[in-house]
């Protein structure tokens, strides 16, 4: 019974070594990356002053219309997508 239990001991051992630690370390070397990464690059990207100063030409009837489409709502989202898949396609390991 002995045997038994010390060769189920070792194999759960030996799977926890293999594949959860060596998971465990992968993902985090990975998110470390990516937020270092990322506290580097947005300070280079453009602020929403730069919006802002874009939209302020807009007639209030266009205003309307982009209202009635959720385009406060929509822009960035799509943004923050296109943002997120340009990050992602970069890391060689994910991309």
């Amino acid at each position: 019974m002995l045997g038994i239990m010390l060769s189920v001991f070792w194999t759960v051992l030996g799977w926890v070594f293999r594949s959860v630690l060596v998971k465990f370390v992968l993902y985090f070397g990975l998110f470390f990356i990516t937020t270092e990464f990322l506290q580097e690059v947005l300070p280079l990207l453009p602020g929403a002053s730069s919006l802002t100063s874009a939209f302020s030409s807009i007639s209030p009837g266009m205003w309307w219309i982009m209202d009635m489409m959720q385009f406060s709502t929509g822009v960035p989202m799509v943004i923050s997508a296109y943002l997120t898949r340009f990050i992602l396609r970069r890391i060689p390991i994910i991309g």
